[in-house]
């Protein structure tokens, strides 16, 4: 599985010219493809002015003590997350990392350091679609249900701020979240308006979705519209992607695992819009498969692994990763994710479930909340029509919209490092 994402990480070479945008412009962004955008690492130029290293520590959890772990995730011991401290009393703020992401992947790890500079504490969060929270921290074992995520997630960082209470002063607390991490943040911050353990001052949602089943479905479209032949032809696609791989090398004279590297080869190599969304779809159904094979494992088989093996650190797991990554978010919402849920409460039905899993159904709140800001890019690509007017609307003043960037793409320009900085600070122009 980690050789099938260094190789969409080094397949981006293959990528598009980038398109100009007028110099009169405050916000320049190189990439106005929102694909492009989506995935190519933002030139070194437009990063953000931020510290290379800072104090960090990294803790486990143990959530659930009498949990049984199965033998197949035997390296699994507790929910590991990551403080990043100041020496002096300080406002914290919370971060949940997107869809499949751990808490120190690299845009949390941007993320950090940039709160770190503006004088914050940050503790970091694995993403419950993670393989890490399913195994540790999951209540239900089966992620998607935001309001069931949402108490994973508080329950979690409670946990956490026990653990470093003693490392740290806090003089208030925060919360944000990119992607999938995002419209959690807003069920997480609807739920501690309940029970008032945190009270957050200042909530920011990064490129969330409006919907998350709409957002899933149109990430799946991606892989399974632009590979030839669909996903029962993605060993010939990755084929494809290796001659291609081995062009760009001959070409260049040299190879290098690094974004600069990439950014130098894309420009070499004629517009395949196709072949990039297919990139990206292969990187959601990556994150996806993880997700279903760990959810699916936990509960004892029966939708992708069979319910009669028992899985160790031996057992061959290449036929489980190819049927998950057969396996579309469709599939797991409609043959696993309603069933479960239906069982516990029959009254649900997938319209239902799909109406719940949108930041429309907590609109109320979020129109009242003043606390909680918005920052999104207008290009967005997990966006269906009509869905950024939707949350610029809602937000109103407090939703920054950048006109490109793609799906989180531009996390780490200074110009949206700065609003993210400065709205913590309570700034939020």
């Amino acid at each position: 599985m980690r050789r099938w994402s260094a190789i969409i990480l080094l397949s981006l070479l293959l990528g598009f010219p980038a398109a100009v945008i007028a110099a009169d412009k405050p916000y320049f962004y190189p990439y106005v493809n929102p694909l492009e955008a989506t995935v190519m690492e933002l030139p070194s130029y437009y990063h953000a002015d931020i510290p290379d290293k800072v104090p960090t520590k990294t803790f486990s959890l143990t959530v659930f003590p009498d949990r049984e772990i199965p033998k197949v995730f035997w390296y699994e011991d507790g929910l590991d997350f990551s403080l990043v401290y100041q020496k002096e009393k300080a406002p914290l703020v919370f971060i949940i990392a997107g869809t499949g992401a751990r808490f120190n992947s690299p845009k949390m790890l941007n993320m950090q350091k940039a709160l770190y500079q503006a004088g914050y504490h940050v503790i970091s969060i694995t993403s419950p679609t993670h393989m890490h929270f399913i195994v540790n921290a999951s209540s239900t074992m089966t992620p998607g249900n935001l309001y069931e995520d949402a108490k994973d997630v508080y329950k979690v960082m409670q946990l956490a701020m026990d653990k470093v209470k003693k490392n740290i002063e806090v003089s208030s607390f925060h919360l944000t979240g990119y992607s999938l991490g995002g419209i959690q943040a807003a069920f997480v911050s609807m739920l501690d308006e309940e029970k008032k353990i945190f009270d957050f001052e200042r909530v920011l949602l990064i490129n969330p979705p409006v919907n998350l089943y709409t957002s899933v479905n149109i990430l799946d479209s991606m892989l399974t519209e632009n590979i030839p032949g669909g996903i029962n032809n993605i060993d010939s696609w990755m084929d494809e992607v290796m001659k291609r791989l081995a062009a760009a090398e001959k070409k260049m004279g040299y190879f290098e695992l690094s974004g600069e590297y990439i950014y130098k080869a894309y420009k070499r190599f004629p517009p395949r819009e196709d072949f990039l969304a297919s990139l990206v779809g292969v990187a959601f159904r990556t994150d996806s498969s993880n997700m279903v094979f760990a959810a699916d494992v936990m509960k004892g088989g029966g939708f992708i692994t069979p319910t009669d093996v028992t899985m160790t650190n031996s057992t061959a797991l290449t036929p489980f990763y190819i049927v998950g990554n057969r396996t579309s978010f469709k599939d797991y919402f409609e043959d696993h994710f309603v069933p479960y849920f239906r069982a516990k409460d029959p009254s649900l039905t997938e319209e239902k479930m799909i109406k719940m899993l949108s930041l429309r159904n907590i609109e109320p709140y979020l129109r009242s909340a003043e606390k909680i800001g918005l920052l999104h890019n207008e290009d967005d690509i997990i966006l269906a029509p009509g869905e950024i007017d939707y949350l610029e609307e809602l937000f109103g003043s407090r939703a920054k919209i950048f006109p490109t960037g793609g799906h989180c793409g531009n996390m780490n320009h200074q110009d949206v490092v700065d609003f993210m900085v400065n709205f913590f600070a309570g700034q939020d122009g």
